[in-house]
Protein backbone atom coordinates (compact mmCIF):
# COMPACT_ATOMS: atom_id res chain seq x y z
CA UNK A 1 0.00 0.00 0.00
CA UNK A 2 1.40 3.58 -0.93
CA UNK A 3 0.46 5.89 1.45
CA UNK A 4 0.45 9.64 1.19
CA UNK A 5 -0.81 12.13 4.17
CA UNK A 6 -2.26 15.65 3.12
CA UNK A 7 -1.47 18.85 5.10
CA UNK A 8 -3.14 21.79 4.07
CA UNK A 9 -1.94 25.34 5.42
CA UNK A 10 -3.98 28.39 5.52
CA UNK A 11 -6.52 30.34 7.78
CA UNK A 12 -8.78 30.93 5.33
CA UNK A 13 -9.16 27.38 5.02
CA UNK A 14 -10.17 27.14 8.73
CA UNK A 15 -12.68 30.64 8.62
CA UNK A 16 -14.84 29.27 5.90
CA UNK A 17 -13.68 31.66 3.47
CA UNK A 18 -11.82 29.45 1.04
CA UNK A 19 -13.40 26.00 0.58
CA UNK A 20 -10.14 23.03 0.58
CA UNK A 21 -10.85 22.51 -3.08
CA UNK A 22 -7.38 21.10 -3.17
CA UNK A 23 -7.62 18.33 -0.73
CA UNK A 24 -10.70 16.92 -2.57
CA UNK A 25 -8.45 17.29 -5.98
CA UNK A 26 -5.66 15.36 -4.52
CA UNK A 27 -7.40 12.62 -2.99
CA UNK A 28 -9.32 11.90 -6.32
CA UNK A 29 -6.01 11.36 -8.26
CA UNK A 30 -4.07 10.01 -5.67
CA UNK A 31 -7.31 7.00 -5.45
CA UNK A 32 -7.32 6.63 -8.84
CA UNK A 33 -3.35 5.97 -9.58
CA UNK A 34 -4.34 3.23 -7.00
CA UNK A 35 -2.64 5.61 -3.40
CA UNK A 36 -3.88 5.57 -0.48
CA UNK A 37 -4.52 8.93 1.24
CA UNK A 38 -4.08 8.29 4.86
CA UNK A 39 -5.00 11.35 6.63
CA UNK A 40 -5.99 15.31 5.69
CA UNK A 41 -4.95 17.39 7.79
CA UNK A 42 -5.97 21.32 7.98
CA UNK A 43 -3.96 24.27 9.99
CA UNK A 44 -3.52 27.47 10.17
CA UNK A 45 -1.06 30.41 9.28
CA UNK A 46 0.83 29.43 12.26
CA UNK A 47 4.64 28.11 12.71
CA UNK A 48 4.01 25.76 15.70
CA UNK A 49 0.95 24.54 13.95
CA UNK A 50 2.56 23.98 10.88
CA UNK A 51 6.06 22.09 12.22
CA UNK A 52 3.46 20.32 14.66
CA UNK A 53 1.79 19.03 12.29
CA UNK A 54 4.56 18.10 9.84
CA UNK A 55 6.22 15.80 12.89
CA UNK A 56 2.92 14.21 13.31
CA UNK A 57 2.79 12.93 10.09
CA UNK A 58 6.60 12.24 9.74
CA UNK A 59 5.82 9.98 12.43
CA UNK A 60 3.50 7.69 10.68
CA UNK A 61 5.93 7.22 8.29
CA UNK A 62 3.49 7.56 5.45
CA UNK A 63 5.78 6.99 1.56
CA UNK A 64 4.76 10.95 0.77
CA UNK A 65 3.24 14.33 2.73
CA UNK A 66 2.01 17.01 0.14
CA UNK A 67 1.40 20.36 1.88
CA UNK A 68 -0.08 22.83 0.39
CA UNK A 69 -0.08 26.39 0.72
CA UNK A 70 1.86 29.54 2.64
CA UNK A 71 4.68 29.52 -0.16
CA UNK A 72 3.97 33.20 -0.92
CA UNK A 73 5.72 36.77 -0.47
CA UNK A 74 3.17 37.96 2.12
CA UNK A 75 3.52 37.56 5.96
CA UNK A 76 1.15 35.02 6.69
CA UNK A 77 3.47 32.61 4.36
CA UNK A 78 5.17 30.24 6.71
CA UNK A 79 4.73 26.87 5.43
CA UNK A 80 8.72 26.63 4.54
CA UNK A 81 9.96 27.82 7.76
CA UNK A 82 7.76 25.66 9.69
CA UNK A 83 8.79 22.17 7.75
CA UNK A 84 11.97 23.70 8.14
CA UNK A 85 11.45 23.65 12.45
CA UNK A 86 9.83 20.32 12.30
CA UNK A 87 13.48 18.56 10.02
CA UNK A 88 15.44 20.96 12.75
CA UNK A 89 17.10 22.55 9.95
CA UNK A 90 17.48 26.52 8.96
CA UNK A 91 16.14 28.48 6.37
CA UNK A 92 18.59 30.43 3.41
CA UNK A 93 17.68 31.69 -0.16
CA UNK A 94 18.58 29.46 -2.86
CA UNK A 95 19.89 30.55 -6.08
CA UNK A 96 18.18 28.51 -7.96
CA UNK A 97 14.69 29.27 -6.66
CA UNK A 98 15.69 33.18 -7.28
CA UNK A 99 16.29 31.92 -11.02
CA UNK A 100 13.19 30.04 -10.77
CA UNK A 101 11.35 33.14 -9.92
CA UNK A 102 12.99 35.38 -12.40
CA UNK A 103 12.18 32.65 -15.23
CA UNK A 104 8.74 32.80 -14.06
CA UNK A 105 8.28 36.94 -14.56
CA UNK A 106 10.32 36.98 -17.58
CA UNK A 107 7.83 33.96 -19.06
CA UNK A 108 4.70 36.23 -17.82
CA UNK A 109 6.81 39.49 -19.12
CA UNK A 110 6.54 40.66 -15.88
CA UNK A 111 8.92 43.49 -14.83
CA UNK A 112 9.57 43.34 -11.20
CA UNK A 113 12.66 43.22 -8.98
CA UNK A 114 13.97 40.80 -7.23
CA UNK A 115 13.51 42.71 -3.89
CA UNK A 116 13.80 41.52 -0.38
CA UNK A 117 9.64 40.59 -0.27
CA UNK A 118 9.93 38.63 -3.13
CA UNK A 119 13.02 36.68 -2.36
CA UNK A 120 10.98 35.20 0.68
CA UNK A 121 9.51 32.97 -1.84
CA UNK A 122 13.23 31.09 -2.54
CA UNK A 123 14.33 31.23 1.23
CA UNK A 124 13.65 27.28 1.90
CA UNK A 125 14.97 24.57 4.04
CA UNK A 126 18.27 23.87 3.84
CA UNK A 127 19.08 20.97 1.81
CA UNK A 128 15.78 21.26 -0.33
CA UNK A 129 15.24 21.08 -4.28
CA UNK A 130 12.89 24.04 -5.26
CA UNK A 131 10.40 23.16 -8.35
CA UNK A 132 9.86 25.31 -11.12
CA UNK A 133 6.40 26.80 -10.88
CA UNK A 134 5.33 27.01 -14.55
CA UNK A 135 1.88 28.54 -13.74
CA UNK A 136 2.74 31.23 -11.00
CA UNK A 137 5.62 32.52 -9.30
CA UNK A 138 6.49 31.04 -6.23
CA UNK A 139 8.82 27.39 -6.25
CA UNK A 140 7.24 24.40 -4.52
CA UNK A 141 9.93 22.72 -2.60
CA UNK A 142 10.85 18.90 -2.32
CA UNK A 143 12.78 17.92 0.94
CA UNK A 144 12.88 14.11 1.14
CA UNK A 145 9.10 12.72 1.10
CA UNK A 146 7.77 16.19 1.28
CA UNK A 147 6.35 18.14 -1.08
CA UNK A 148 5.18 21.64 -0.36
CA UNK A 149 3.34 23.02 -2.84
CA UNK A 150 1.53 26.70 -3.46
CA UNK A 151 -2.23 26.90 -2.72
CA UNK A 152 -3.36 28.49 -5.83
CA UNK A 153 -5.27 25.01 -7.45
CA UNK A 154 -4.07 25.88 -10.92
CA UNK A 155 -0.21 25.75 -9.46
CA UNK A 156 -0.65 23.04 -7.23
CA UNK A 157 -1.80 21.02 -9.71
CA UNK A 158 0.62 21.42 -12.29
CA UNK A 159 3.23 20.64 -9.97
CA UNK A 160 1.57 17.50 -8.57
CA UNK A 161 0.45 16.47 -12.25
CA UNK A 162 4.50 16.83 -13.69
CA UNK A 163 6.34 15.78 -10.35
CA UNK A 164 4.45 13.53 -7.56
CA UNK A 165 1.66 11.77 -9.90
CA UNK A 166 4.69 9.66 -11.71
CA UNK A 167 6.04 8.82 -8.15
CA UNK A 168 2.61 7.72 -6.98
CA UNK A 169 2.51 5.57 -10.00
CA UNK A 170 5.80 4.02 -9.71
CA UNK A 171 5.17 3.16 -5.92
CA UNK A 172 1.83 1.85 -6.60
CA UNK A 173 2.78 -0.17 -9.46
CA UNK A 174 0.62 -2.04 -11.74
CA UNK A 175 -2.73 -1.20 -11.02
CA UNK A 176 -6.66 -1.51 -12.23
CA UNK A 177 -9.57 0.05 -10.74
CA UNK A 178 -13.23 -0.50 -12.12
CA UNK A 179 -16.88 0.86 -11.25
CA UNK A 180 -20.18 0.75 -11.09
CA UNK A 181 -22.95 2.58 -9.33
CA UNK A 182 -26.45 1.18 -8.55
CA UNK A 183 -29.53 3.64 -7.93
CA UNK A 184 -31.84 0.75 -5.73
CA UNK A 185 -35.81 2.53 -4.80
CA UNK A 186 -37.27 0.78 -1.32
CA UNK A 187 -34.13 -0.05 -0.10
CA UNK A 188 -33.01 2.21 2.50
CA UNK A 189 -29.18 2.14 4.28
CA UNK A 190 -29.93 0.54 7.23
CA UNK A 191 -31.57 -2.48 5.11
CA UNK A 192 -28.73 -3.48 2.93
CA UNK A 193 -26.02 -2.55 5.52
CA UNK A 194 -26.20 -6.50 6.91
CA UNK A 195 -25.61 -7.35 3.24
CA UNK A 196 -22.26 -4.91 2.64
CA UNK A 197 -20.82 -5.90 5.51
CA UNK A 198 -20.68 -9.82 4.92
CA UNK A 199 -19.29 -8.98 1.26
CA UNK A 200 -16.75 -6.51 2.40
CA UNK A 201 -15.52 -9.23 5.31
CA UNK A 202 -15.61 -11.84 2.10
CA UNK A 203 -13.23 -9.78 -0.20
CA UNK A 204 -11.01 -7.47 2.06
CA UNK A 205 -11.51 -3.52 1.97
CA UNK A 206 -8.17 -3.15 0.14
CA UNK A 207 -9.34 -4.83 -2.81
CA UNK A 208 -13.06 -3.18 -2.57
CA UNK A 209 -14.59 -0.37 -2.08
CA UNK A 210 -18.46 -0.74 -1.19
CA UNK A 211 -20.31 2.51 0.00
CA UNK A 212 -24.25 3.63 0.09
CA UNK A 213 -25.24 7.37 -0.52
CA UNK A 214 -28.85 8.38 0.37
CA UNK A 215 -30.38 9.77 -2.38
CA UNK A 216 -33.81 11.30 -0.27
CA UNK A 217 -37.21 9.44 -0.91
CA UNK A 218 -39.21 8.96 -3.77
CA UNK A 219 -42.82 10.16 -3.53
CA UNK A 220 -41.82 11.30 0.27
CA UNK A 221 -42.29 8.04 1.81
CA UNK A 222 -40.05 5.21 -0.44
CA UNK A 223 -36.26 5.54 0.23
CA UNK A 224 -33.48 5.98 -2.48
CA UNK A 225 -29.69 4.95 -2.56
CA UNK A 226 -26.95 4.55 -4.74
CA UNK A 227 -24.71 1.66 -4.02
CA UNK A 228 -21.26 2.49 -5.76
CA UNK A 229 -18.72 -0.62 -6.18
CA UNK A 230 -15.26 -0.14 -7.00
CA UNK A 231 -12.54 -2.94 -7.18
CA UNK A 232 -8.78 -2.79 -7.56
CA UNK A 233 -6.17 -4.69 -8.50
CA UNK A 234 -3.60 -5.62 -10.32
CA UNK A 235 -5.12 -7.81 -13.06
CA UNK A 236 -7.39 -6.39 -15.05
CA UNK A 237 -9.45 -9.56 -15.85
CA UNK A 238 -9.45 -10.52 -11.77
CA UNK A 239 -10.83 -7.16 -11.24
CA UNK A 240 -13.72 -7.48 -13.82
CA UNK A 241 -14.21 -10.76 -12.76
CA UNK A 242 -14.85 -9.80 -8.93
CA UNK A 243 -16.82 -6.75 -10.07
CA UNK A 244 -19.22 -8.89 -11.89
CA UNK A 245 -19.41 -11.26 -9.08
CA UNK A 246 -20.29 -8.52 -6.47
CA UNK A 247 -22.39 -6.91 -8.76
CA UNK A 248 -25.32 -9.89 -8.94
CA UNK A 249 -24.88 -10.03 -5.20
CA UNK A 250 -25.87 -7.02 -4.87
CA UNK A 251 -28.31 -7.07 -7.50
CA UNK A 252 -30.10 -9.84 -5.38
CA UNK A 253 -29.94 -8.28 -1.97
CA UNK A 254 -31.83 -5.25 -3.46
CA UNK A 255 -34.31 -7.56 -4.90
CA UNK A 256 -34.73 -9.71 -1.91
CA UNK A 257 -34.81 -6.70 0.34
CA UNK A 258 -38.03 -5.67 -2.17
CA UNK A 259 -36.06 -2.89 -4.35
CA UNK A 260 -35.57 -2.10 -7.47
CA UNK A 261 -32.64 -1.06 -9.52
CA UNK A 262 -34.44 2.43 -10.74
Amino acid sequence: MFTIEILCVGNELLSGITLNTNAHWLAGRIARAGGTVGRVTVVGDDLGAISSAVKESLARKPDLLIVTGGLGATYDDMTLEGVAIALGKKIAIDERAVQMLKNSYARRHLHYRINKVRLKMATIPEGATPIENTVGSAPSVMIGNIFCLPGVPAEMKAVFESRILPLVKEGVGRFVSKEVNYYARGVSEAMIAPALARIVRANGSHEIYLKTHPKGYYKKTVPQIRVQLVCKGDDAGKVKQKLDKISAQLRREIKRLGGRIA
